[in-house]
């Protein structure tokens, strides 16, 4: 099954990105479904002016809320001591 295949263009997702020049910063981002600009046939994720093919690089989630309990299970939270990145 491939990983896109839950979702429709148009659709409003939420993922959890790495900052690319801190590697050790990650926050939750809005993103779009959107048809691929290289690839008609795929979708991609469209955030922070950029596509973003779907792969196993990003963590997606459909509501806000699951991607802040994601990204606090994996990060901890500031407010804990164990906040990682």
């Amino acid at each position: 099954m491939e990983i896109n295949q839950n979702y429709q263009p148009g659709e409003v997702v939420y993922i959890i990105i790495r900052n690319p020049h801190a590697q050790d910063v990650a926050n939750v981002q809005q993103a779009a479904v959107v048809q691929d600009p290289r690839n008609p046939f795929e979708l991609a994720l469209f955030a922070h002016e950029n596509y973003f093919p779907f792969s196993d690089e990003f963590a997606v989630f459909k509501t806000e809320e699951e991607a802040e309990q994601a990204y606090q299970e994996a990060f901890g939270t500031p407010d804990a001591g164990d906040f990682y990145g």
